[in-house]
């Protein structure tokens, strides 16, 4: 036995072969954020065209300024202004999105990467695509707080196109630029806390025993991010909504929508439409997230298929 045994040691090991390290993951398309968010702002844009018209008018209930749209232009009227949500999604979105992405590498922020990498990660997505989105995102506010509107204060924009080309003409190039610091502001705001939050989330709850990466967690994370991020967000975004909406003679500065504000209501103003804030900004976020995930399960899908041929 013990010459075998010694007969056996005394054979050259052969090396075990080269195993190849697994093929480096493509990243995925830069606009698929901006496709998921399009189609959860489509959805629910009955729901934001609600917050708007609160922030900017004072209608006080959501059910009741539901009901005045209704009644005053029909159930079409629901859609208000979408040709603008569809611009600022394309645009915004699909920036934040991949400057998310792109944040993250730069600063370090992997799989477990501590809360307040993933919140500067956000943030610097957020000014870059605030900037960015701005003209897009005072069409969809134009657009949908028109109607609300007496007749002879209304705009009367035909879609995000005609608007823009008449908002350059009217009141020149620098009108692009309204309302940009609160708009930058509440984009940094948005995305450290709504992006970074649902990464956070997720990452813990995938590491209890009780989840797996699926819909189920991408649900969980999403709903706890647009909690997060609908009460971080509330003051810039109604600030923002009303500094766009005013108009020159009004006074439209930062300063003097504040000081209005502040006389007329009170620092509550500044949650105005909370509520339909939330209702809006929580199925939008799990739409969001839901389907850009799913979007990517179909990137990995075709790629699998396309190397299986």
């Amino acid at each position: 036995m013990s010459k075998q045994l010694e007969s056996a040691a005394a054979l050259p090991v052969t090396p075990p072969p080269d195993v190849a390290p697994p093929p480096k993951k493509q990243p995925y398309p830069f606009w698929l954020g901006g496709v998921a968010a399009t189609i959860a702002a489509s959805i629910t844009h009955p729901l934001d065209l609600t917050k708007v018209r609160m922030q900017a008018t004072g209608d006080k209930g959501m059910v009741q300024s539901l009901r005045k749209t209704v009644r005053t232009a029909g159930y079409r009227g629901l859609f208000d202004g979408i040709s603008g949500t569809w611009l600022r999604q394309m645009s915004y979105s699909l920036c934040r999105f991949w400057a998310y992405d792109e944040s993250k590498k730069i600063v370090g922020a992997g799989k477990d990467a501590p809360a307040w990498k993933l919140a500067l990660a956000g943030s610097m997505a957020g000014g870059i695509a605030g900037f960015i989105g701005n003209p897009g995102e005072i069409m969809m506010v134009r657009l949908q707080g028109d109607f609300a509107k007496p007749p002879e204060k209304r705009l009367n924009y035909k879609n995000c196109i005609d608007g823009m080309i008449r908002m350059i003409r009217e009141e020149g190039w620098s009108s692009l630029g309204r309302g940009l610091g609160p708009n930058v502001f509440r984009a940094v705001l948005m995305n450290a806390s709504q992006l970074a939050s649902y990464d956070f989330f997720k990452a813990e709850l995938l590491k209890t025993s009780y989840f797996e990466d699926n819909i189920q967690v991408h649900v969980a994370a999403s709903f706890a991010a647009g909690t997060v991020a609908t009460t971080v967000c509330s003051p810039a975004d109604v600030i923002k909504s009303r500094i766009m909406t005013a108009t020159a003679a009004e006074g439209s500065s930062s300063l003097q929508v504040l000081k209005r504000s502040f006389q007329n209501e009170g620092a509550m103003f500044m949650f105005r439409g909370w509520v339909p804030a939330w209702t809006r900004l929580q199925p939008t976020t799990i739409l969001i997230f839901v389907t850009l995930e799913q979007l990517k399960n179909l990137v990995d899908w075709t790629r699998a298929w396309q190397g299986a041929q």
